[in-house]
Formats: structure tokens, sequence, C-alpha cells
């Protein structure tokens, strides 16, 4: 069964200067919740077919998700993953007249029925909270790089 998780905000900082916190990996790890750490497989980039590992820092386990870039266009980027999530995780900027609403729409399916009842149960509501909280947090970074401009 695919769940979506959708959540966006306003960012008073351009689309361009938004787009690069979202794709620049050190500005990533500003915002990114810290227990979540994005490894380049190969040299960092954002294209299409790029790929990278997104490790949860659970220590002995650190459960990972593999993920490629498979949509790319200027303000949009789409990461589709795999392991214990199936999915595809979808960042758009989309200009406003007071800076840019970001749009992150996390669609997922859990393979594994024990799996997926245990997020059901016990992390949905925690990942939606998360979700919120990292916009808020891109949203700071944004504005903040914004400002240095």
């Amino acid at each position: 069964m695919s769940q979506v998780f959708e959540q966006s905000i306003q960012i008073n900082a351009t689309a361009t200067v938004v787009e690069h916190c979202i794709t620049d990996r050190v500005l990533m790890h500003r915002w990114l919740n810290p227990v979540l750490r994005c490894e380049p497989v190969g040299e960092w980039n954002t294209e299409v077919g790029a790929k990278s590992r997104f490790v949860i820092q659970i220590p002995l386990i650190e459960p990972t998700l593999n993920s490629t870039v498979v949509e790319r266009q200027p303000g949009l980027i789409v990461w589709g993953f795999e392991g214990f999530f199936k999915g595809r995780d979808r960042w758009e900027c989309q200009p406003i007249d007071q800076g840019t609403r970001l749009l992150n729409r996390f669609e997922f399916e859990i393979p594994n029925p024990l799996i997926s009842w245990g997020f059901i149960t016990f992390a949905a509501t925690w990942t939606k909270k998360d979700m919120q909280d990292q916009l808020y947090r891109l949203k700071q970074v944004a504005e903040a790089e914004q400002t240095s401009i």
C-alpha cells in the first residue's frame, strides 16, 4: 500500500537559493534531521542517475536508503529510493511573489509487512513531524543564504 506525506512552506528566498540549499550537500546537512546523513556513491551531484545513500545513524544497524536522482529540472529534484522503503522524495521550488513555495512530497511503500506495521504504529506521526521540522530548518538556512548574497 502506497503512502504519501506532503508538506509545503513559504520561504523568503529565491527559488534558486532554495534549490541550492536542497542540492548542496554541506547546506543539506544543516537542515536534515541530525540523525540522518547523506553520502554520495561516487562523486556528489544531483543530476539524473546520481546515486547516494541516506543513512539513519542508529548505532549498530544504521538503516540505509539507496537513492538515485530520477527526475531533475530547474527547481525540481526527485530522488527515487529502495531499501526498507521504496518510493520517491520530490522537492519542488515554486516561485511566488514573496519568494518560494517549497513542496516536499514523500511517496512510498514498505514491502515488508512487519516493518510496515511498525512504521505505521510507531514512526508515521514522528516522520510527518520531522518533515515539517526539516522544512522549517531549510527555510532558516535558505533565508540566511539569501541575506548573505
